[in-house]
Parts: C-alpha cells; structure tokens; sequence
C-alpha cells in the first residue's frame, strides 16, 4: 500500500473512532425528563415495574447496520427482563426494554435509548441478548421522548409482564424462580416517590427526592438536628443510598406496617423537607454534625 493510501486509511479511521467515542458518564441521567425521581425507581430501587412510554426515531437512524424504522413508537418499559436480557421484540410487535440491565455506559439515559433502538431494528419475535456500548452518537431519552409525557410507574407484585403469547418454556422457569425471590414493595401515597418494602422480616420505606443530593442533604440535616427526620415513633431514618444523582432516604417502620400506614406521616415529613429547602442559612453546628453522620451512613448504588 502506497504512502497516500495509507494516510487516507488512517485519516478515515481516526474519524469513525472519533465519531463513535464512548458516551461520557453523566451522575444524574435522567436530569431534565418529567418525573426524575420515577426514573430513578425504575432504574435503581423498584424490583418489578413497568412503564409506557413513546420514542420519536428520526429518519435515518441505524443500529449495527440495521435501520431503525423512523416515527413514534410505543415502548414498554421495565425493570429487568429474563437472564438480565436488555430488550425483547415480541412476535406481536411488542417491545420491552430493561432499565436494570448489565449494559452501562456511564450515562444511564443513552443505554435506555439504546437498547431500545436495538429492540425496535430487530425482527420480532427476538431476544435482545446484547446491546453495543452507547457513544457520544446515541441519542439520550431528553433527545427521543416525545414532549410533554408522563412516567406512569406500574408497581408488580410478581414479574408477570415478562410473558407473552410467545413465552418460552426458559422464561416461564426464570419468572417462577425470580417471583420465588421477590421483595415485596408497595407505593406510598401522598409523596411523589416513595415505596414501602419488607426485607428479612423487617420493614422500609424508600423516598426518592428530586433535588441534587448535595441540596437534598442539606434539607434532611436541618431536618435530624431539629429531630423532625422521622415519621413518628417506631421510625428511624437509617440512612440513604445515593442514585443516580439524587438522595433516596431509607425509612424503617414496624415490622408489621403496610405502605397505607404511613401516607400521612410521610406527608407531613415532606412537607418539613420541603419548608428545610428553602432555608438559606449556613448550618449550624448541630446540622453540620447531623449532615456528616448522614454522609457516613450513605450508601452509592451501581
């Protein structure tokens, strides 16, 4: 190969490499979209969940070589699928996309976007087994979801939305084990995103705050320096995890409560959150204390 022929190549090279990068990480994905906090149950807290939603595909767009037919698609998604599969093109024309999937980029939002672009180019009746890295070319969910909808997050008890009219004898064996191993959750009412769980005969509630975590946490140090934290006696609040950019408080509460019980307790507790943001003094002592022993009990999911 001549000299120029070779410079042409890696002249050629360089682009596509350059045009395809890996998509940066991005600490809140999903920032911006109606319902954040829904989102983040979705990906991070809730065990079986479905929502509808509808992309917009633009003319043109393709996925491994595969066009990916253009217009508005209706696309269920949900938390996990069989084998921790990204997606599922049923043979009715179905398409089911997993939030908590094994693909991961660093941002969350173009996983989504790509998964169910691979779904949507695939024939149906297919299993999506595996899903490219996102780049800095994949679309993000702020880019495809057509404007103005809302996340209506389905809460299941069990993992029955994985069957179809084409269900396998594999997947009827994997919902029978996976329903097996379940953790009950139920919504709060009364609070934008809160779901009470019974784990190893003990019972939670986890409340998904929409704000930064930073903000978030300083809201709830004012709250614990004031002892005002909690939703009552018999309430403690043990911690938080940290997802997806934002805080999740963990809420223990009687054993033998149900979500029911504590709708107007955590109503009230927003309420004092809500009050705490808009405080715009520095933290005294005290909260300053009652952050850092928060910060110390927080734990990072993913």
């Amino acid at each position: 190969m001549g000299k120029a022929s070779r410079k042409k190549r890696q002249a050629g090279g360089t682009q596509a490499q350059g045009s395809a990068r890996p998509a940066p990480f991005v600490s809140r994905p999903f920032e911006g979209l109606a319902d954040e906090s829904e989102w983040v149950a979705m990906r991070e807290i809730l065990p079986a969940a479905s929502a509808p939603v509808t992309l917009a595909v633009p003319e043109g767009t393709t996925v491994s070589g595969r066009e990916v037919p253009a217009g508005e698609h209706e696309v269920t998604l949900v938390t996990v699928l069989p084998a921790a599969m990204p997606a599922i093109h049923r043979e009715n024309g179905e398409v089911l996309v997993a939030l908590q999937s094994r693909t991961s980029s660093g941002d969350a939002s173009r996983d989504i976007v790509a998964a169910a672009l691979t779904a949507l180019a695939a024939d149906p009746g297919t299993s999506v087994n595996s899903v490219r890295p996102a780049t800095t070319d994949t679309p993000r969910l702020q880019d495809v979801l057509v404007e103005g909808q809302q996340l209506a997050v389905e809460v299941h008890d069990d993992f029955g939305f994985w069957l179809g009219e084409d269900a396998s004898e594999e997947m009827t064996a994997a919902l029978e084990q996976m329903n097996e191993s379940a953790v009950p959750m139920a919504r709060v009412e009364g609070v934008p995103t809160a779901f009470w769980c019974h784990m190893s005969g003990r019972s939670y509630i986890r409340w998904i705050l929409d704000e930064d975590e930073d903000t978030a946490l300083q809201a709830l140090a004012r709250l614990q320096a004031a002892h005002e934290h909690t939703l009552g006696e018999g309430t403690d609040l043990i911690g938080a995890f940290r997802a997806c950019g934002v805080l999740v408080p963990v809420l223990e509460v009687p054993a033998d409560s149900a979500a029911e019980d504590h709708a107007e307790a955590l109503t009230a507790l927003q309420e004092r959150y809500a009050a705490a943001l808009g405080q715009e003094a520095a933290l005294t002592e005290p909260e300053r204390r009652a952050r850092n022993a928060l910060v110390s009990r927080q734990v990072t999911l993913r």
